[in-house]
């Protein structure tokens, strides 16, 4: 029976299974790409879409799209990060290692294949800050929000990252070290 002035609304559910074909190689591929291994890759898009399915049962479901689940796996991929560097942080308490504070270097012009290998060999923390901030794009209040921080925390992690990044990546191409997972090369870089 029809009733005027009420329209039927298309169901969620049903949307977000049509949008699944299309989304699927976009979201893992959005993944692999940041996280660089194919498992957690795996793992992490399907805690996307079932982090989806649970979003669409709510009132008002969300707008749906490939961009608001890549958006759902960046928040999926912080998650991971922040749960790996505070296994870390424990880990280093237990070991007794310190983080140092190190400036930033000036910009260079990085190659992108072993920057994605320099960028494996450093520690979630640091890869989740720098992912999010240069390969994501998002401004240090987003990435600060993402990684449950404060801003000057963020700021802060983030100095730390690029030293260390800088220093692994430097130390790739210093006579005599060995590549950026070596003992040699990790030498004073623990941070």
């Amino acid at each position: 029976m029809n009733h005027p002035g009420r329209l039927l609304q298309p169901d969620p559910g049903a949307a977000l299974l049509d949008l699944y074909d299309a989304a699927l190689p976009e979201v893992y591929g959005y993944l692999l790409s940041r996280c660089g291994r194919r498992g957690l890759a795996e793992d992490l898009t399907a805690e996307t879409f079932l982090a989806a399915v649970e979003a669409v049962r709510k009132q008002p479901p969300p707008k749906l799209s490939v961009a608001w689940l890549i958006g759902v796996a960046r928040h999926k991929l912080a998650d991971h990060w922040r749960k790996a560097a505070r296994e870390e942080r424990g880990l280093q308490v237990l070991d007794g290692a310190a983080q140092d504070v190190v400036e930033d270097p000036a910009d260079e012009r990085l190659d992108a294949l072993l920057a994605r290998e320099v960028l494996a060999t450093l520690g979630a923390h640091h890869r989740a800050a720098l992912t999010l901030r240069y390969l994501d794009g998002l401004p240090v209040p987003q990435v600060a929000e993402h990684l449950g921080r404060t801003r000057q925390a963020t700021e802060a992690l983030l100095v730390r990252a690029r030293a260390a990044f800088r220093n692994a990546y430097n130390d790739h191409f210093s006579p005599g070290t060995g590549s950026p997972g070596t003992a040699e090369a990790k030498e004073g870089h623990d941070d």
